[in-house]
């Protein structure tokens, strides 16, 4: 029988009538240890965890992504010397794991709206020479006056070691509860300088940005970025990756792309749930 609607409360249940969202595979994580990463973000603004890969995934990684690498940023913002690799999604199975690992997920389902989507999954690599970078907000984009709950959240992979002078990335703790201002000479910034194989994850309101690589190594990380589900995304996945690569992903990456409904109806096609058209021969 069909429920009624009557009022707009009855518009937050799914009209497409059909796979709702159901739990990630961030479910599968200790709810004491999301407690803790948790409390951290609420201090702090980011947490970083240690020796998420193993060596031979961030070498698999590295192996995969280099001969991709070539073209370099197009602006001050991107810089000049990083080599930065876009829709990796489409390119290769590599990275998914990266997406969808259910430490992020755990906090993701904490953080964000049901259904929350992926944004942008990039590789970055900085070169020797590179300065660092503008310090931004991810979620500055979003033309929503701070102070807020952020609309996004960020992973940053190191796949190669994360030093002070290798371009890791630079954060400003606390200052994802600041009002609407840019960090000044006076405010506290410190390198996130993890091994290979972790990972950071903050949330979109904290000012942060790129390191400058003063050594004559490059610096390879992953990123991947979310945000809450009826935000457009920086990386249009429904374009850039094709069905068929769509049809072989992950139920959790599946949602993340696209293929999923903010209820009641928000990305629909023709009227009904986009998972249909991947259940299509």
């Amino acid at each position: 029988m069909n429920e009624p609607v009557t009022t707009l409360a009855d518009l937050k249940n799914d009209l497409a009538g059909r796979h709702k969202w159901t739990a990630s595979g961030g479910a599968a994580v200790d709810p004491a240890v999301v407690d803790a990463d948790m409390a951290a973000l609420d201090r702090d603004g980011y947490v970083i965890w240690e020796n998420l890969l193993s060596a031979d995934e961030c070498q698999q990684t590295r192996d995969t992504v280099t001969p991709w690498l070539g073209h370099t940023g197009r602006n001050a913002f991107e810089g000049r010397k990083p080599q930065r690799i876009y829709s990796v999604l489409s390119r290769t199975r590599q990275c998914d794991r990266i997406v969808e690992h259910p430490r992020v997920l755990a906090v993701l389902d904490r953080l964000l709206m049901p259904n929350y989507l992926l944004s942008a999954l990039q590789a970055i690599n900085i070169q020797p020479g590179e300065t660092a970078q503008l310090p931004h907000h991810d979620d500055g984009f979003y033309p929503i006056p701070r102070p807020r709950d952020p609309l996004a959240a960020a992973t940053i992979w190191a796949i190669d070691d994360f030093t002070a002078d290798n371009g890791a990335t630079v954060v400003f703790p606390g200052s994802h509860r600041w009002p609407n201002r840019p960090p000044g000479p006076d405010d506290k910034s410190i390198p996130i300088v993890m091994p290979a194989g972790s990972c950071v994850f903050f949330v979109g309101t904290l000012w942060h940005g790129g390191g400058a690589n003063t050594t004559d190594q490059s610096r390879l990380a992953v990123t991947a970025q979310y945000c809450q589900p009826w935000l457009r995304t920086m990386e249009a996945f429904a374009l850039s990756v094709p069905q068929d690569v769509a049809r072989r992903l992950s139920a959790d990456i599946q949602r993340m792309i696209g293929y999923s409904i903010h209820p009641p109806f928000v990305g629909a096609v023709d009227g009904l749930h986009p998972i249909r058209l991947l259940e299509q021969p």
